[in-house]
């Protein structure tokens, strides 16, 4: 696994960990949905978390992220503190957004974290947007743009791609191909299913990488972050991946086999770095033991944070709805 990226102990357990933490998140997200505490859509992350972790570890703090609706793991590995995105996914004030995006628009401006997109593709254009900004402002920052394999089929993407091209954005694209746009299998939806090679219309440097290997995934990041800063341009990383649950909690799954979803379970990529460290000698028991109850202490005190929390009082909810509103708060 690691003639693709020489990895010292702690940078393997650093992958390990924050991908367990994104999973163990998520299933205690499911338990708090399943109580009716977190309300609305919910769409979990279970079986791409290494997507997340191997680009926001080739990023740096300069750097911009936009995600998706199904962002709870980008923001997580961005460095999203864990408690304050318990409290929105609760809708409550001491969120990230004030318990107002909830779980498909988690934000953080201070760690150039912008936002999850509900409309598929939409964090697009605002990519272009914010990679043309820091060319000129803060040259050598990279914009990260993660969205899902639907993302493809929308004009926007086609736009996006052309503009970044023509004028030589540092913009990366992070295509998390994990087969079926919503219900929608990719072989359906695409007369061209090697996505990657969609950015040869756009003379652009690309790659196909196998999610589902972490150390591989980590390694085609560098690679394409490093593109992307050294001022080549932008790079188009097609992900091949799989989302071992629903769509959403709303999705009944009928569009594929139960078979499938076992099948890909067998290549989690959790799994399959565990049991490389564990068969090359990379980890301990104790230190396993470690990283679970730090895992553990931190979703316990989330949990225990947002539930503490407060809802915002009715008489404030028109706060940030127009313009005019944050313009007149914003006025000495």
């Amino acid at each position: 696994m690691t003639d693709k990226l020489h990895l010292d102990r702690a940078h393997l357990h650093h992958l390990y960990r924050e991908m367990l933490r994104i999973r163990r998140f998520e299933a205690k997200c499911v338990e708090l949905y399943q109580a009716q505490k977190i309300r609305g859509f919910l769409h979990l992350y279970d079986g791409e978390e290494s997507i997340a972790v191997g680009v926001m570890d080739a990023l740096e703090p300069r750097d911009a992220v936009l995600s998706t609706y199904r962002e709870h793991g980008h923001a997580l590995a961005r460095g999203v503190p864990m408690a304050p995105l318990m409290a929105e996914m609760l809708g409550k004030l001491e969120g990230c957004c004030r318990g107002r995006g909830g779980s498909m628009h988690l934000f953080d401006g201070a760690r150039r974290f912008y936002g999850g997109n509900a409309i598929v593709g939409g964090g697009l254009p605002l990519a272009v947007g914010i990679a043309m900004a820091d060319k000129q402002l803060q040259p050598g920052a990279v914009t990260a743009c993660f969205f899902g394999e639907g993302a493809v089929a929308e004009g926007a993407f086609h736009e996006s791609m052309n503009l970044a091209a023509i004028w030589k954005l540092p913009l990366l694209f992070v295509c998390e191909n994990n087969l079926y746009a919503m219900g929608v299998p990719l072989a359906d939806s695409e007369s061209q299913t090697e996505l990657y090679r969609k950015a040869e219309a756009y003379r652009m440097a690309a790659a196909q990488v196998d999610a589902m290997e972490p150390v591989q995934m980590a390694a085609a990041a560098r690679r394409a972050v490093e593109h992307v800063r050294a001022g080549h341009g932008p790079y188009f990383l097609e992900c091949r991946t799989y989302r071992f649950r629903a769509h959403s909690m709303f999705d009944t799954q009928a569009y594929r086999a139960r078979e499938e979803i076992e099948d890909w379970k067998h290549r989690d990529p959790i799994t399959r770095l565990r049991h490389w460290m564990d068969d090359n000698h990379r980890i301990s028991a104790d230190e396993s033991a470690v990283i679970d109850a730090a895992i553990q202490a931190e979703i316990d005190a989330a949990v225990a944070f947002a539930e503490a929390g407060t809802l915002e009082p009715v008489d404030q909810l028109e706060r940030f709805v127009l313009m005019d509103s944050v313009v007149q708060e914003a006025q000495p």
